[in-house]
């Protein structure tokens, strides 16, 4: 498809504004065609009403209307083919192998949601019976349900040009729920964020949705992005980025007049922590997984290991060694833009300039510049050095990692404590390190949001049992998932109905179960009609 480097208000296209920006891809230096137009604040704000006045008319759209359109925006995305690719592939340096697997997950998951939405339990459906013979006093009929929260502000994420971007997993629990959504593109790759948009457009068309349900919005600065949060008709978002920008948008959603929930991923170091008996049983086993979790997609993973705890031992030494061996060994990686090379490299000199850190070992040769390459960096410094400098827990997005030497298993347990919230902990441990590894697991249960036992964090499944999120820094909202069936409930809310007629209430709520979705009647679950043996007697 020819690219317009336009705003999407919703089927319509925009360029009020002057102000424009192109892609670059960051393997050759090459700025792309076309330009994209910044959206001008009355843009963003068409779009946020244009999606409020879209959801307040919306006529009660079904279940199964909401699941045929998820399923035709993956139809969509397939059909834009090779292009998608190539262009996602300039946009952001990525390998078209790489990118064809983001693809299925990006049309996996919005089938995954499409089938989630068919069954229908994921509504929460609660039913208690009136008692109007209670005494002292009667007990009122309550229906309880979760509805859609209203239109939704997706921010596009830089590393995931599909699958947390445009019709990612973001944007696909939003639409499940019953949400139109308002996009803000991430600048790195906003011609693979425009092919997308179109899809969904085609697809909204196609299942008689308004044009208004899905808009579009292209810029590079944050302007865009606060007027969409702080927009009164804008009702929940999420962002997957830096801690820095999602901390923003987490304070203009709270100084609006009506806050709002702001669901940010925003950054972890997902520790590992090597116990003495897994070291020693497997510890070249564990480098070799360990160098490729680090520098998988050039380190730009959220969940890529950033720290390597273990006590110091010869076995510890000989992981390091293997590690420097690996790191030694491996050539400079291209990163997805000029932006994240040049925060990587900072970053990595402030370490590199500290006397308690050691640079063990770096790929070769030297990066090249023009091509946003960097290199590869194994640190080490002692638990002592560690726990006195918050610095070095900090995330270094790239692929990097700092091994830490602790001189003690209460050292290595002290460690631990000090963490700031992960969306990912990992414990190796083998025979005999069971009391270790269990105190362990206590204090990390409270740090991370996904615990690993034995493998590497890099991966993450979507599916149902999936939690993707973890304490603060990690995400603002450590109860909530981005990744899987879950993430859903991020954008809807409760509504409770009081002795309201059958005709009136949701098909959901009703006494016959004509969805056939699992109900909790008076504390029971079951997919019974109310009356027909479910809940206790009356």
């Amino acid at each position: 498809m020819q690219l317009h480097g336009k705003n999407l208000i919703g089927s319509s296209l925009s360029s009020l504004g002057e102000a424009a920006f192109r892609a670059e891809n960051p393997a050759t230096g090459e700025a792309l065609e076309p330009p994209f137009c910044e959206a001008l604040p009355l843009e963003v704000n068409r779009a946020a009403e244009m999606a409020a006045l879209a959801f307040e008319e919306r006529d009660g759209q079904s279940a199964e209307a909401t699941a045929a359109l998820l399923e035709r925006i993956a139809g969509q995305i397939e059909a834009l083919g090779q292009p998608l690719l190539e262009r996602a592939e300039a946009e952001t340096g990525l390998p078209q192998g790489r990118l064809k697997l983001e693809r299925e997950r990006t049309t996996g998951q919005l089938r995954m949601f499409a089938g989630l939405v068919r069954e229908g339990s994921w509504v929460d459906a609660r039913i208690d019976r009136a008692q109007p013979g209670r005494r002292p006093i009667p007990k009122p009929d309550l229906r309880r349900m979760l509805i859609p929260i209203g239109p939704v502000a997706v921010f596009g994420a830089g590393n995931f040009p599909l699958a947390f971007s445009a019709a990612g997993g973001d944007t696909a629990a939003a639409l499940a729920a019953g949400n139109p959504v308002v996009f803000k593109a991430h600048p790195g790759h906003p011609g693979t964020c425009e092919m997308t948009a179109a899809a969904i457009q085609n697809a909204l068309a196609e299942s008689g949705f308004p044009d208004d349900w899905f808009s579009l919005l292209q810029g590079r600065g944050a302007d865009a992005g606060q007027t969409l949060v702080r927009h009164a008709g804008i009702q929940a978002v999420a962002f997957t980025g830096s801690l820095g920008v999602g901390r923003s948008l987490f304070d203009a959603a709270l100084s609006r007049e009506t806050p709002i929930p702001v669901y940010a991923e925003m950054g972890s170091i997902n520790p590992v922590f090597l116990l003495p008996a897994a070291l020693a049983a497997k510890g070249e086993e564990i480098a070799a997984g360990l160098y490729a979790s680090v520098t998988l997609g050039s380190g730009q993973f959220c969940t890529n290991p950033g720290l390597v705890v273990g006590l110091a031992s010869g076995e510890l030494d000989r992981l390091v060694s293997a590690l420097a061996a690996l790191f030694a060994a491996g050539r400079p990686c291209t990163m997805l833009n000029r932006n994240t090379l040049d925060g990587y490299s900072r970053q990595a000199e402030d370490l590199s300039a500290k006397e308690t850190i050691e640079l063990v070992a770096h790929s070769s040769p030297e990066p090249d510049s023009a091509r946003t390459e960097a290199a590869a960096m194994l640190f080490a410094t002692g638990a002592e050095a560690f726990l006195a400098d918050r610095q070095m827990s900090g995330e270094l997005f790239g692929p990097a990692t700092l091994v830490v030497r602790c001189d003690s298993e209460e050292q290595m347990l002290e460690v631990a404590c000090g963490l700031q919230g992960q969306l990912t902990a990992t414990i190796f441990a083998g025979e005999g390190d069971a009391p270790l590894c269990h105190s362990l697991r206590s204090i990390l249960e409270a740090k991370a949001g996904r615990l690993l036992f034995g493998g590497y964090p890099t991966g993450v499944e979507v599916c149902a049992a999936m939690h993707h999120g973890g304490p603060y820094p990690a995400t603002t909202d450590v109860r909530s998932t981005s990744v899987g069936t879950a993430a859903i409930v991020r954008f809807a809310r409760p509504i409770c109905y009081q002795d309201w007629p059958q005709d009136q209430l949701p098909a959901e709520l009703q006494d016959k179960n004509v969805r056939g979705i699992w109900r909790q009647i008076d504390g029971v679950l079951t997919k019974d009609d109310v009356g027909a043996g479910a809940g206790r007697p009356l």
